[in-house]
């Protein structure tokens, strides 16, 4: 059985086939782990989430910041949802949109595997986390988006308040600080207060600020770390941290990483020609 982590899909349908068929994805053994951000950008969203519910039984998802945003889109008004982009709008008013939105609020923020020794999230830590920290962030979140309370947490899902986590947070700004963390952090400070603004290299960050996995004075955590959502950062292997969003939607590249094998392999293929990559960092 191989088991393969695959960086932001933003809706890229032909490449996430492409990718498929060059790991020879055997849906019989194989597994897929797929990093978040599986909608918004690329064109075919609705064509990627029916590709990948289709595979369900064979996937384990962390769900991105795109992916959220549409969960919470998908609970406004009609009128309200005739607004947002073309690509969504597609999702949003196909015949099979309840199924598909359904199954994606039932996907996870983190996933931890104890055999393979890997955790897969979307975006980052925070520095005072451990993996058990982590974990009961992320359940607390799921099991909320996974219940009867979703619409109000979906309501109240946007902000850039509280500006970083921390374990005196209560309800539902205790729930935004765990997403803000796992699925939009890249710069924080020591004291985990998220730069929403900063997306380029390291190095092009304000002062105080670092790459969420270069927090001088961090929390060990015994397991290796894939996650995306910086496609600025490109693929990065340090620190026990494996990022694998290689811009894919921006003309870069979509990867997959092999996890069960003594050492990681990368597996990628090219973006169709018609993507473009964005004047300032992606998202």
């Amino acid at each position: 059985m191989a088991v393969y982590a695959i960086g932001d899909v933003q809706g890229c349908y032909p490449e996430l086939q492409r990718l498929l068929e060059k790991i020879r994805f055997d849906p019989a053994s194989d597994r897929l782990w797929f990093c978040g951000d599986l909608v918004n950008r690329g064109g075919e969203s609705l064509a990627t989430l029916r590709l990948i519910h289709s595979l369900r039984e064979q996937s384990i998802i962390t769900l991105g910041n795109h992916d959220l945003s549409l969960l919470a889109i998908g609970q406004r008004r009609e009128d309200a949802q005739q607004r947002v982009n073309p690509e969504l709008r597609e999702v949003l008013f196909a015949d099979d949109a309840p199924v598909l939105l359904e199954w994606m609020r039932m996907q996870k923020l983190l996933h931890h595997d104890e055999t393979l020794g890997w955790t897969m999230i979307h975006a980052g830590l925070a520095p005072s986390w451990t993996l058990r920290q982590a974990q009961r962030a992320a359940l607390e979140v799921e099991r909320e988006l996974g219940g009867p309370r979703h619409q109000r947490l979906l309501k109240n899902l946007f902000g850039n308040r509280p500006p970083g986590w921390n374990n005196r947070l209560q309800g539902v700004e205790r729930h935004r600080a765990t997403i803000n963390t796992l699925t939009r952090m890249r710069y924080c400070d020591v004291g985990g207060r998220i730069d929403f603004e900063g997306k380029g290299t390291p190095g092009t960050q304000k002062p105080g600020m670092y790459p969420w996995f270069e927090v001088p004075g961090m929390r060990r955590r015994e397991t290796k770390i894939v996650c995306g959502h910086w496609s600025a950062l490109g693929r990065f292997a340090g620190l026990g941290i494996y990022a694998i969003d290689t811009g894919c939607v921006w003309g870069g590249q979509l990867t997959a990483l092999r996890l069960d094998t003594p050492e990681p392999e990368y597996i990628t293929v090219d973006a169709e020609p018609y993507r473009q990559k964005p004047k300032g960092g992606g998202d």
